[in-house]
C-alpha cells in the first residue's frame, strides 16, 4: 500500500473523528477488525468509536444477532444492524441523542483461509441518522475480494469500511462522486462492488437502480441485476443454480418483436433440460453500457423509463459493460453451472465471426467460441428477413464467413448454434430502428408494434 493510500485513508478516518456530532459501534465478523482500527490509528476515536466487536464464535454470533442459514449473507448483516444500532440509541440517546447522529457500521465476510480457493465477499452495511433523533435509513453493500492474498484482503476490507463510512456522511448527496469515493485507494478489480443500495428513511425517493448503474458505469463492477419487482439484487445469489434465458439488445423501445423471440427460445430451451431446471428458469433481458451511453453519459430518466417497461412486463434486467459475447459467458458462469441459452439475431450472429472482436485474445475466434459456450450455453438464433429479397435467413440457412463454414457447421450439428423457429412475418419487417422513425413522425403504427406497457417509454423519441 502507497503511503498516498495511507495517509488520505487516515485522513478521512480523522475527519470522521473530528466530527462531533457523528457517535457510533463497530461490529465485524469474518476479517478481525480492520475498519475499527482505521479509527484508533487517525487519533481521536473517543470522537467516533463508543463501541467495537468482533463476534466472530458462531454460538455467540447467534446469540447476538438470532440463528441464521449463511453466516456471509445479506440476512446476518440485518441482524447485526438490528442490534447494534437499538443497543446504542437504548444505552446512548438518552444522554446524547439530541446532538448526535448515531451510526451502526457492521460487516460479515468470509476473507482467504488455510486451503481455501474462494469465492471472497462479505456484507457490508451502515445503519445511521441523517440528522440527531432522526429515524435511520440503511445503506447495504456487497463486495467480491478477487486479490488471493489473505494480508491484502484484510487490508483492502479496512480502507473499503472507511471510505463506505465517510461516504456516507459526507458524499451521499452526489451519485457518481459517492461511487467513486467508495473505491478510494483501491483496485476495482481486486476490491468488486456489485451491489449499492440505500433503505429507510430519508431515502424513499432514491432510486437504487441508478447507483448500480453507476457501480458498471465506474467500473466497480462489470454487472448489476434488477429484478422484476425493481429490486437490486446480488446477481451470485439470485442467479444460483439456475438455468437462464438471457436475451441481448438495446430494448429501445421494447417491441413486441423481443418479447415472441425471447418466448420461442424459450420454447426451444425447455426441450434441452429436465423439469427440474425448468422450474427454476429464469429470463432476463441484457442491457450492455454501450447501448445506454449518449456522448459519453446516460439520460437516467431514459434509462429508468425503459427499466419501467421490462419491469412492466415482468423482467429481469442485467445491466453489463460487455460488448463481446465470450466475456458475457464467462461472467454467467460465475454464477450458475446450470445450462444458457443466449438469445440472439442474424446480425449479431453475423457479428460474432468478425475478427475485431478477438483482436485482443490470443486464440482469436475459436478461444472467443470456446469461451462462449462454456458451462452448456448455447446461441439461440431467430431469423432475420431481407426486406429487398424478401428471403428468410435461418441458423440454418445463414452464411459464414468462408474460412469458418466447416467450424459453423460443426456448432449446428452438435447444438451449440440452435435454429430458433419463428416467422412472424410483420413483427420481422419492423426492426426497432424502423419503430424508432416512425414514433418521431407520430406514425400510429408503432402502437402495433410496441407493448402497451412500454409505450410511455417509446414516447422520448418524439
Amino acid at each position: 500500500m502507497s503511503s498516498k493510500a495511507l495517509a488520505q485513508t487516515q485522513d478521512k478516518a480523522l475527519q470522521l473523528n473530528l466530527a462531533t456530532s457523528i457517535y457510533g459501534t463497530f461490529a465485524e465478523i469474518g476479517a478481525g477488525q480492520e475498519t475499527a482500527n482505521w479509527f484508533f490509528r487517525a487519533s481521536g476515536a473517543a470522537g467516533t468509536v463508543a463501541k467495537t466487536i468482533s463476534a466472530y464464535d458462531m454460538t455467540v454470533s447467534d446469540t447476538l444477532y438470532g440463528p441464521v442459514k449463511r453466516y456471509v449473507s445479506e440476512e446476518r448483516l440485518k441482524g447485526m444492524l438490528d442490534y447494534e444500532f437499538s443497543q446504542l440509541i437504548n444505552r446512548l440517546g438518552p444522554k446524547r441523542g439530541k446532538d448526535t447522529r448515531f451510526f451502526a457500521f457492521c460487516n460479515t465476510v468470509k476473507v482467504k483461509g488455510y486451503r481455501d480457493n474462494g469465492p471472497w465477499n462479505g456484507w457490508i452495511g451502515v445503519r445511521f441518522q441523517l440528522k440527531p433523533e432522526a429515524e435511520p435509513s440503511d445503506l447495504i453493500i456487497h463486495v467480491r475480494l478477487n486479490d488471493p492474498d489473505h494480508d491484502s484482503q484484510m487490508k483492502d476490507l479496512g480502507i473499503l469500511g472507511v471510505n463506505i463510512l465517510h461516504a456516507v456522511f459526507f458524499k451521499r448527496d452526489r451519485l457518481e462522486e459517492f461511487i467513486e469515493a467508495l473505491v478510494d485507494n483501491l483496485d476495482p478489480r481486486l476490491v468488486e462492488i456489485d451491489v449499492v443500495r440505500f433503505e429507510g428513511h430519508g431515502f424513499s425517493m432514491v432510486d437504487n437502480r441508478l447507483f448500480a448503474l453507476q457501480l458498471v458505469k465506474s467500473g466497480l463492477t462489470p454487472a448489476t441485476l434488477f429484478l422484476a419487482s425493481g429490486q437490486v439484487a446480488q446477481a451470485a445469489d439470485v442467479l444460483y443454480k439456475r438455468p437462464i434465458v438471457l436475451m441481448r439488445g438495446s430494448f429501445n423501445p421494447v417491441c413486441n418483436l423481443h418479447l415472441e423471440v425471447m418466448s420461442q427460445v424459450k420454447k426451444c430451451f425447455l426441450n434441452h433440460i429436465n423439469e427440474t431446471q425448468a422450474d427454476r428458469c429464469m429470463e432476463i433481458c441484457e442491457i450492455s453500457m454501450n447501448n445506454l451511453l449518449r456522448g459519453g453519459d446516460v439520460d437516467h430518466l431514459e434509462f429508468l423509463d425503459r427499466a419501467d417497461s421490462l419491469k412492466a412486463l415482468g423482467k429481469n434486467v442485467l445491466i453489463t459493460k460487455m460488448p463481446r459475447f465470450d466475456n458475457l459467458s464467462e461472467l454467467l458462469a460465475r454464477y450458475t453451472k446450470e445450462p444458457i441459452a443466449i438469445a440472439l439475431s442474424i446480425g449479431l450472429l453475423n457479428e460474432l465471426f468478425k475478427e475485431k472482436w478477438t483482436e485482443d485474445i490470443p486464440g482469436g475466434i475459436l478461444e472467443s467460441f470456446g469461451r462462449t459456450f462454456q458451462n452448456k450455453t448455447r446461441l439461440y438464433v431467430s431469423p432475420w428477413l431481407n426486406r429487398k429479397s424478401g428471403e428468410f435467413v435461418t441458423a440454418r440457412t445463414f452464411r459464414a464467413p468462408e474460412q469458418y463454414v466447416h467450424l459453423y457447421q460443426h456448432f449446428l450439428a452438435n447444438e451449440l448454434v440452435v435454429d430458433v423457429p419463428f416467422f412472424n412475418e410483420y413483427l420481422l419487417r419492423h426492426t426497432p430502428r424502423d419503430i424508432q422513425r416512425m414514433i418521431a413522425a407520430d406514425e400510429d403504427i408503432w402502437k402495433t408494434l410496441v407493448p402497451a406497457e412500454a409505450h410511455r417509454s417509446a414516447l422520448h423519441f418524439r
